[in-house]
C-alpha cells in the first residue's frame, strides 16, 4: 500500500467527449428525443429494482478538475446531468460487478493502476452509468453547479464502495482540458 502522507504522483488524464460510442463500455449518453417517441434503445436502460428510486437535484460546490478517489454502486444504475447543460467531467474505470451481490475490486493492487479515463459532457444530455461502474465526480471549472441525479434512496448509505488511489496507489489524477 502507498503511504497516505506522501505526496501522490500526479497522473494527467486527457478528456474524451462523451458520445454514445465512446461511453458505451460505461453506460449510455442520453440526448433529447421528440415528445411522443416510444421507449427504445436510445432511452436510459435503468435498473432501479432494488429499492425506492430517488430523483433529485444535487448542488455541488468547488469540484476542480482533479480526483484521487473513485466510487461505484453495485445495486443500481445511476443517471447524472447538469442543470442548464453546462460543461462537466466524470472520471471512470470499468465496471466490476461479478454477479448480483458480489463486487470485484478491479481498481488495481499496490503497483497497478487501472485504466482511468475522463469524459466531458456538454449540453442537454445526461449519462446513465451501468451498475458497478467506477466513477469520480461530477467535476467542473465553475465555482458551483447543480446536477440531476437518479439513483436509489439509500444508494449513498448502503451501496457506496470507494477506492482511494492516493492511499492505495500513491497517485492522484488531474484532468487535462
Amino acid at each position: 500500500m502507498g503511504d497516505s502522507k506522501a505526496k501522490p504522483e500526479i497522473v494527467e488524464v486527457k478528456v474524451i467527449e462523451a458520445t454514445a460510442e465512446s461511453f458505451e463500455e460505461y453506460g449510455q449518453v442520453i440526448k433529447a428525443s421528440p415528445d411522443g417517441d416510444e421507449f427504445g434503445p436510445q432511452d436510459a436502460q435503468l435498473d432501479l429494482s432494488r429499492g425506492i428510486p430517488r430523483f433529485y437535484i444535487m448542488h455541488i460546490e468547488n469540484r476542480p478538475l482533479k480526483f484521487s478517489t473513485i466510487t461505484h454502486h453495485a445495486s443500481v444504475t445511476q443517471c447524472l446531468g447538469s442543470v442548464g447543460g453546462n460543461v462537466w467531467y466524470l472520471g471512470f474505470a470499468k465496471p466490476s460487478i461479478v454477479d448480483d451481490y458480489e463486487v470485484k475490486d478491479d481498481t488495481g493492487g499496490d503497483n497497478e493502476i487501472v485504466q482511468v479515463c475522463v469524459f466531458r459532457v456538454e449540453g442537454s444530455k445526461f449519462l446513465k452509468l451501468n451498475r458497478g461502474t467506477w466513477h469520480a465526480g461530477p467535476l467542473f471549472k465553475a465555482d458551483t453547479m447543480d446536477f440531476y441525479n437518479l439513483e436509489l434512496s439509500n444508494t449513498n448509505v448502503v451501496d457506496h464502495t470507494t477506492h482511494n488511489f492516493k492511499r492505495e496507489n500513491g497517485v492522484a489524477f488531474l484532468i487535462n482540458d
